[in-house]
């Protein structure tokens, strides 16, 4: 089975991301944006992705990482209703992880969620599909800094589901 990792899922752990996360993290974000889009045009340099990861993203936004025995294999950013970014490394593609992380995302937004994935990107939007997400708004690309279509996704709990199961929010570090 070429290209696959076994993870068992003892050893995955989703946490909140913290500081010392900033380069593992950044590495993941370009490893899988040039693995999974590789013809569209990244429109900043690695510095600048690492920057904005480090400067931007951690200290602002509610970001999350999944490890497995201490090393960065996926990272999810959730900014109000939205999921912002959801990447995983390439080499861990398949193996529950993106479930994991989408899962938390519905704990934490019971009322619904959205999205945005390149058009191009055909493995993404069949996993959010799997997921419940359904395409509400497709674009040329003219409103995202690569230019290239792309198409919003929404979710929404079944009525009287009120989400999915599960604990309401995961455990925080910074309560420890």
């Amino acid at each position: 089975m070429t290209g696959w990792v076994a993870v068992q899922t003892n050893t995955l752990t989703v946490r909140r991301a913290v500081p010392a996360d900033a380069s593992d993290i950044s590495g993941l974000w370009l490893r899988s944006f040039a693995a999974a889009l590789p013809s569209v045009t990244r429109p900043h340099s690695e510095q600048r992705v690492h920057a904005w990861i480090r400067d931007i993203v951690l200290p602002t936004q509610e970001t999350w990482v999944a490890t497995v025995e201490e090393t960065v294999v996926g990272m999810m950013v959730i900014e109000g209703g939205e999921i912002d970014q959801l990447y995983l490394d390439p080499d861990h593609r398949g193996c529950g992880i993106g479930d994991r992380l989408l899962d938390l995302a519905k704990r934490r937004r019971p009322g619904g969620l959205s999205l945005w994935t390149f058009q191009v990107n055909g493995p993404a939007r069949r996993f959010y599909e799997r997921h419940g997400f359904v395409p509400v708004e497709k674009t040329d690309g003219r409103g995202n800094e690569e230019n290239e279509p792309d198409v919003r996704y929404s979710w929404h709990p079944e009525p009287g589901r009120g989400g999915i199961p599960g604990p309401a929010k995961e455990p925080d570090p910074a309560a420890r």
